[in-house]
């Protein structure tokens, strides 16, 4: 008999499919911490590898034997902080001070009116405090110049706790090992790979017509009913397929090394180059391209920091 029934073809959670604003994303939840330090951290994407470990799952048949698990290279050069964002609650959180450092990097290409106003004074009154930091892209592996410009959340009880560490890490660097720590879970956010314009079949995964069907094949069987006279929104067609923003949660950071030796292949990652200092290892995969920016925060739903024993890493280049 056959089935009278089957799951939907594609998903309605993240409609509508829109492009991203921009090539990197914006992260609207940073999570909360007792450490007074930053929530979270970025790198750019240089590519796959992996690794040889000890199986330490409890549950796993292969508990205590040699795995082998992927793990993603993100290249992560230290962030400069360029000024301190001050927010008020009234009643939802709004801007209303910013501290900008005396060395702002020439790359950054700030207008007038920011370079006049980045002096101002920490305000009486604020609610939370945020980094805004930049990239050093002439740092990693890639030919990028212009730096990316993002918030940092910062965690602690106490707005006057992390104004005193805002204070003190102004017109410094961080590091990724500032924030994190090797078996630690991040939740990582990136814009997906673009395809543009596709088709339903593509993009939501619809059954292909059969042979006698009609004169088109890779289109939808119907758009709905007669009456009301309109397309439903939930009907599958054509657009826009890729460069979405998209988070994977509960990742586990493997490494934290500032020795790239350790995992840059012979010829470097393909499409990408040669990782020239410090470097992030995350178990699996990431979303995005090569060379796309990559967000790491704080895990929202493990706390737990599961150190891993690194038994090989793969440097076999991928060029042939």
């Amino acid at each position: 008999m056959p089935v009278k029934r089957r799951p939907r073809r594609g998903s309605l959670q993240f409609l509508p499919h829109k492009r991203a604003q921009r090539i990197y994303p914006r992260i609207s939840f940073w999570g909360t911490s007792k450490d007074v330090k930053p929530l979270g951290f970025a790198g750019f994407k240089a590519g796959m590898t992996h690794i040889q470990t000890i199986d330490n799952n409890s549950k796993s048949p292969t508990k205590g034997k040699i795995i082998t698990r992927p793990v993603t290279v993100i290249d992560a050069p230290s962030l400069f902080v360029c000024a301190l964002r001050f927010y008020k609650k009234s009643p939802s959180l709004h801007v209303v001070s910013e501290t900008w450092t005396d060395n702002i990097p020439k790359s950054l290409e700030l207008d007038r009116k920011t370079r006049a106003g980045k002096k101002n004074p920490a305000p009486e009154h604020f609610d939370d405090v945020r980094l805004l930091v930049c990239t050093q892209p002439q740092k990693s592996g890639m030919h990028k110049k212009k730096p990316d410009v993002f918030e940092l959340g910062v965690g602690g009880d106490h707005a006057a706790a992390k104004k005193q560490y805002g204070e003190s890490v102004l017109g410094k660097e961080l590091s990724a090992k500032d924030i994190f720590k090797p078996g630690e879970y991040v939740d990582v956010t990136a814009i997906t790979k673009g395809y543009g314009y596709m088709g339903s079949v593509k993009r939501y995964g619809i059954r292909i017509q059969g042979r006698k069907d009609k004169q088109m094949h890779r289109h939808v069987g119907a758009l709905g009913s007669t009456t009301p006279r309109k397309v439903d929104w939930r009907v599958p067609q054509a657009g826009q397929y890729g460069f979405f923003t998209r988070t994977e949660v509960s990742k586990r950071i493997i490494l934290l090394d500032h020795d790239p030796t350790h995992i840059n292949p012979g010829g470097g990652f393909v499409n990408y180059g040669i990782v020239p200092q410090s470097f992030v290892l995350i178990e699996g995969s990431v979303p995005g391209t090569t060379k796309r920016l990559v967000f790491m925060r704080k895990a929202s739903r493990v706390s737990a920091v599961e150190p891993i024993d690194i038994r090989y890493i793969s440097k076999t280049s991928a060029q042939g």
